[in-house]
């Protein structure tokens, strides 16, 4: 039973942390860009899109369909980005533990 009330101690601090990183991961944000960096994104910690500049000179509108891509390009690269600073923030919660993903606590 001490093994296991100390597990729950570790599960609850654990719990703690991921919690602290979470909130600290809603605050930050995020540019993505394409096109030579003639399109930036940029997003919230959550991967909801704050905003977006666009060089003038891609505002042709014969080239929509080019800046259509582009954009799409510069969120993707931001949500990357996004995605491997928090899973650099959770390496650091676990202590480098290779939890499943999706795994939420408490269990």
């Amino acid at each position: 039973m001490k093994n296991l009330a100390g597990l729950m101690k570790q599960a609850s601090q654990m719990q703690a942390r991921m919690e602290e990183m979470q909130a600290k991961l809603e605050t930050m944000t995020i540019e993505g860009s394409a096109g030579a960096g003639m399109v930036h994104v940029t997003l919230n910690g959550k991967g909801d899109m704050k905003a977006v500049k666009i060089d003038p000179k891609l505002a042709d509108p014969e080239e929509m369909e080019m800046l259509q891509d582009l954009i799409v390009a510069a969120c993707a690269d931001a949500r990357k980005q996004l995605d491997e600073h928090a899973s650099e923030e959770m390496k650091k919660v676990t202590g480098g533990m290779n939890l499943p993903a999706g795994l939420k606590f408490p269990f």
